[in-house]
């Protein structure tokens, strides 16, 4: 579904309600016919009341109401509970495409657009918000209906008995408007404060949670609690100050509303006394008026429902309705995979003079082994993120064998390209599944070998379970050099024709990391290998060295060129040879590569 700001939040949910359109209308006629049969005991009693005033009951006619009343019940139970059978499928349909929907916008959104959002927001919205739908979809849209019915049916048939006990019937209505108006009075924008501090919350708790290491590592407990105990305070005061500004509206709407009686009941006598009405259709009168509050009861909670479904569906548009990456559907034929830059220019925020890329042009071709280097924040790993197209360039422009990269289809550039970070991140299943993400199709058996030319087939056998070993939340029970060995097992297994290492072996020891970087330079064998090093001595080998600088180009060459001609290369050099030395006199071997 294309959405829109403008679009109405109801239309958006009918648009989803419409994968389950047969069982949701279903579930409303059996509401309201479940509510329309729950109306004949009712006549029944009234029929019995009617014999027993005239002294001419029997009993075969009172048996024969009985189990009339008996049967209808029984039946407006049946219906209605099929009724809120069907809703709930509906609902957690309902609920399943959202989700899935929202996922799926993730996917097609560029990545700042996700990372700018925290987890505590994301989780909140995904689980908890949308969580919150199933209850009003399930119960408030065909139980709404039914209610909604059954006090105009009551109505009617009061006004075909008298019409001054039908709208006797209705006098307690305007003294609850007057309270209930308090409750919707500002509700959108306390309700929108309240989500916030809910959000505040799950956020706090989430990184309190993740950072807990580093928490007790700096000695920050106490502050650290002290930020996670302050947002479950101001949660809780929220709360609290909302149900002392609403509860006395909301007992004086609930005390009044039903007591339909202090109308008809007087009316009603009034009426008999005067020969207007029969004791029997007095009884029916009252019983009615009493069984209609109840059902217009149910509509002013359904209302307040509804109001917070609104707020919940219009916050899921918001996710819904994120910016997505233009994407094309016809998949392009490469040549080759030679990648240009041609003046490129990015920043991570919109209409943002500080580029994070300024104006850079450079080429990394098939079968090069191509480097990028720089100080910090000189823009590395930004160009390794923009060659996947998780964020689309200001300006410029960025070809993959000529094809500009706006032109291939995300999904065929997801397949030619590896991208293996630093920060690797593993989900919580086994390692043999963790290392055929690269490739699903793949045996068991190339699973392996794959581990092995990453080196990370020897620790992984001596796992007490082995292959079948879970790698824990984000990889928590893996340390960051076997994390990163099975990040590189599934790059090799995935085998894309264009490789980015960002850093993709910062956690190895010296002994393995040349192993892997003998092991990856054999496979990457006429493919386009990129890598980003801080460890100059990775990359000292590169065909092309591009050295950055604060998002520019400073120069470009091979490692000798450069000791020649570009001062900040020289100068991170001969850093780099000073902490070699240094490591060898505490003891410690560097192998170069």
């Amino acid at each position: 579904m294309k959405n829109n700001k403008t679009s109405k939040w109801y239309n958006t949910l009918l648009w989803y309600a419409s994968y389950c359109k047969g069982k949701m209308i279903l579930s409303i006629v059996l509401s309201i016919s479940g509510v329309l049969l729950s109306l004949i005991p009712f006549y029944a009693i009234y029929k019995i009341i009617e014999k027993v005033i005239a002294n001419s009951i029997t009993l075969e006619f009172g048996l024969k109401y009985c189990i009339i009343a008996a049967v209808s019940y029984i039946l407006s139970s049946v219906f209605k509970s099929i009724s809120t059978g069907l809703s709930h499928v509906s609902a957690y349909t309902i609920l399943e495409k959202l989700r899935l929907s929202v996922i799926d916008k993730f996917n097609r959104a560029p990545l700042g657009y996700v990372s700018g959002k925290s987890i505590g927001e994301i989780k909140n919205m995904v689980v908890d918000r949308i969580d919150n739908l199933e209850m009003p979809i399930a119960h408030v849209i065909p139980e709404f209906s039914g209610n909604f019915v059954l006090p105009i049916v009551v109505f009617v048939i009061l006004m075909i008995i008298d019409y001054r006990m039908a709208l006797a019937s209705l006098v307690t209505v305007p003294l609850t408007i007057i309270p209930f108006s308090f409750l919707t009075k500002g509700f959108n924008e306390k309700y929108a404060k309240y989500i916030k501090s809910g959000n505040d919350v799950s956020s706090a708790i989430v990184e309190y949670v993740e950072g807990i290491e580093v928490i007790k590592a700096f000695s920050k407990s106490q502050s650290a609690y002290k930020k996670y105990s302050d947002a479950i305070e101001g949660f809780r005061s929220f709360a609290l100050d909302w149900l002392k500004s609403t509860w006395l509206a909301v007992k004086l709407s609930f005390a009044i509303f039903p007591s339909t009686l202090l109308g008809t009941l007087p009316l009603g006598i009034l009426l008999y006394i005067k020969g207007a009405i029969t004791p029997s259709e007095l009884c029916l009168c009252l019983m009615l008026s009493m069984g209609m509050m109840g059902s217009l009861a149910n509509i002013e909670i359904f209302m307040n429902d509804l109001r917070k479904m609104r707020y919940t569906v219009e916050e899921t548009t918001e996710f819904l309705d994120m910016e997505e990456l233009p994407e094309k559907q016809t998949e392009v034929i490469f040549n080759n995979y030679n990648i240009e830059f041609e003046d490129v220019s990015f920043s991570y925020e919109q209409d943002n003079e500080q580029k994070a890329v300024n104006n850079i042009s450079f080429s990394m071709n098939q079968d090069r082994f191509s480097a990028l280097i720089g100080p910090s924040g000189s823009g590395k790993s930004t160009i390794a993120k923009l060659i996947a197209r998780f964020w689309d360039i200001d300006s410029g422009k960025i070809t993959i064998g000529g094809n500009d990269i706006k032109e291939i289809p995300l999904k065929q550039l997801s397949q030619i390209v590896s991208f293996v970070t630093q920060d690797n991140f593993l989900f919580n299943c086994s390692l043999m599944e963790n290392i055929r993400l690269g490739n699903i199709n793949a045996t068991d058996e190339e699973v392996i070998k794959a581990s092995k030319v990453a080196m990370c087939h020897e620790f992984i056998e001596k796992l007490d379970n082995g292959y079948d070993t879970t790698a824990g939340e984000a990889g928590a029970k893996l340390s960051g050099g076997e994390k990163q060995r099975i990040a590189i097992a599934r790059m090799i297994l995935k085998d894309a024709p264009i490789v980015l290492l960002d850093e993709a072996s910062a956690f190895t020891d010296p002994e393995n990391e040349h192993k892997i970087q003998q092991s990856i330079k054999a496979l990457t064998k006429d493919k386009t290998l990129i890598c980003i090093a801080h460890r100059l001595s990775t990359v000292s080998h590169a065909d092309n060295i591009v050295v950055l600088d604060e998002g520019s180009i400073e120069n470009q060459g091979k490692h000798k060129e450069l000791l020649e001609t570009c001062e900040l290369y020289k100068n991170m050099w001969l850093a780099h040879i000073g902490a070699k030395k240094r490591s060898i006199v505490r003891g410690e071997v560097l192998t170069d590569v």
